[in-house]
Order: structure tokens, then sequence, then C-alpha cells
């Protein structure tokens, strides 16, 4: 079966080339995933790090499917089985609570990113797999070749989520872009004969379907967004972070990788070999280019939290995570409107570039 059948078999709702929204802690809640399903896609509800809300958050979703009018509906009614991903931050996530929640909700798929070590995900993705018989997928995000590897010789994932350097939030201080990293990963596991035929899903710097088109020719089966989904309607999303998506442009320059952004917020949990890519704003200018300190830093972040919208910028202080493609989003469209514009877009792409 090629990978585009294996992700039609396994999310029946879904259309080609596939879109998933990535599962961006604190923005990515049960309408931003519904309705990216309901439009063909695969949502992904953030679990993130602390999975205390998460059962909420899955029963919100459940409400939602039920007074659904599209196919979702009828796949959650036919299977029991939940037509959003779950996305978790294993350096943090709490296994007990997490294997409960997706024994009782049953999402269609799991997202595991950034365990203290590769492949520490063995006892998610087994306990996964035993509590629903094996109808969650098992989808784990990799940053680099050697990862990509290891995870599919020990986890035995369903889905390989490639992520590229230009990727916004949190990522790996050193990894390729998707240009490299995806052909050298399918070939990788194509020599080793581990997980040759393995959908993957390309991450970083994809925010239309020209980007979608790329992915597609250097071998992925569809691409898992971000940075445009923080410019959608049902986004959940300050003001004043989400105006600077369409504002910011030249995304190469506009954006940084950075420990800053974790520091001055107090997350000091990620492994070491992470970061995150940001919009360029006070906080950063101060640490890297003025040498203020964390504690003077964190300190006037937390005034800056006071100011409500008017704290995003470039002259002000809140975190703005975001990709190199935030200078392609331009405005504000609903979740539903963005998975239609990609895979036609995508689709005219290839088509013009046939000779």
């Amino acid at each position: 079966m090629s990978a585009n059948s294996t992700l039609r078999a396994h999310y029946p709702w879904t259309k080609t080339p596939l879109v998933a929204s990535a599962p961006m802690l604190n923005i990515a809640t049960a309408p931003l995933s519904i309705s990216v399903s309901e439009a063909g896609g695969l949502g992904f509800l953030a679990g993130g790090y602390d999975v205390s809300g998460l059962e909420s958050k899955l029963e919100q979703a459940v409400q939602l499917i039920k007074q659904s009018t599209f196919r979702t509906r009828q796949v959650y009614a036919s299977t029991g089985i939940l037509p959003i991903g779950v996305g978790f931050l294993n350096w943090g996530a709490d296994l007990t609570k997490s294997i409960a929640a997706i024994e009782k909700y049953r999402p269609c798929a799991v997202l595991f990113f950034g365990p203290n070590s590769i492949p520490d995900d063995l006892p998610w993705a087994e306990q996964v797999r035993a509590v629903t018989h094996g109808k969650t997928k098992i989808w784990v995000q990799v940053g680099t070749v050697a990862e990509a590897v290891a995870v599919a010789e020990a986890l035995d994932p369903d889905v390989l989520v490639v992520q590229g350097s230009d990727a916004g939030g949190h990522g790996l201080a050193r990894s390729a872009s998707i240009i490299t990293l995806v052909p050298e990963v399918k070939d990788a596991l194509a020599r080793r004969n581990v997980k040759a035929g393995i959908p993957l899903l390309a991450a970083g710097g994809i925010v239309d379907g020209r980007g979608m088109a790329a992915s597609l020719a250097l071998g992925a089966s569809g691409a898992v967004m971000g940075t445009r989904f923080l410019a959608s309607s049902e986004a959940a999303i300050a003001s004043g972070y989400q105006a600077e998506v369409p504002r910011a442009s030249d995304g190469g320059i506009s954006t940084v990788r950075s420990t800053v952004y974790d520091r001055v917020r107090g997350i000091l949990s990620w492994p070491a070999r992470y970061d995150g890519r940001g919009i360029i704003n006070r906080s950063y200018i101060d640490a890297v280019n003025g040498g203020m300190s964390d504690e003077e830093n964190r300190a006037l972040y937390q005034e800056e939290l006071k100011k409500g919208d008017a704290g995003w910028g470039p002259n002000a202080r809140l975190t703005t995570y975001a990709g190199t493609g935030v200078g392609l989003v331009d405005k504000k469209l609903p979740a539903a409107e963005v998975v239609a514009n990609v895979i036609q877009e995508a689709k005219d792409t290839l088509q013009g570039l046939r000779i």
C-alpha cells in the first residue's frame, strides 16, 4: 500500500495531499482542530506538557463533532474514533493521565515530540497501542536523519513528521531545512529497509500550496503546518499575537532561533538540544545585543503582560513564535479556507510543472 493510500485508509475523511495542523501549545484547541478535520485535513489538539485539562478539551471536541454536518461526524459515529489527533511534549507530559484520556476518547492519532532522549517514547507508543487496540495511530516528530532512523527502528511509528529548521516554535537547534532533510530521511530508511514505505509529513516553512507541492516533490505525503494556522479564525490566540503574523515579512530575517523566549517566560525544562523560532522583539534584542540578564528580562516580560495586546510587536516583549514562512501569510482566514487553498494551490502548482 502506498503512503497516500495508508493515510486515506487510516483517516478516511481526509483529502490528498494531507494538510495537518500542528498541536500549537495553548493555541490548537478543539475549535481549530475540528475545523481542520472537517475541511478534509487532520487537526491536532495541543496536549502539551501539562495534560491536566486534556480530558475537558477532548470532551469539547466530541461535542463539536456531534454537532457537525461533515463526514467527520459519520466517521466518529461508526467507529468511535475521534477524527482529530493530540500532540504531546514528552519531556513533561504525564504518561498515566495522558493514556487515560486517550483510552477514553480515542483520538485518531497522537503526535510525540520533545523527549528527553531519542527514543524515550517507547512506553508511550506501547501503551497507546494497547489501550486503543492500535486504532490510535502513532506519529513522531523528528528533526535529523539519525532521529528518524532510531525512532523508526524502536517505535514502529505510523507516520514520521520531519521538521526542518524553518519551523516556528520549538525544534532542534541544529537541523537542516526540509529541502535536504525530507529526501535524506526517505533515502536512509530505504537503505536500511526500515519502514521504507512510511508516510512522511514535512514541517517547517510551509504555509501555502507552493510549499506543499515542494514537500511532495521531496518525498513527503503532506505537511504539518503551524504558522499559517496562527492566522486562522479558530486559533485560540491573543489579537496582539495574531496581528504580528500578517505584519511580519522577510521571515528568515525577522525571526530567529533562540532560547531567550523560553527563559523570559520561565520555561526551563526543554531538553538542551531544542530552542524556539520567534519574531525578533525587545526581549531578544536586549538579551543578545544588550547583555540584559535573564532576571531583569523576565521581570520586564511580566510587566509587559499587563499591557495585553500591546505587549506584542517588534518593539514589545511578548513571545511571538512563528516560522520563516510568516512573510507569506498576509491575512486571517477560516481554517477550512486555509486547508482548501493549500490543497488546490498544490495541485495547480504541480500541474503547471508538467513539461
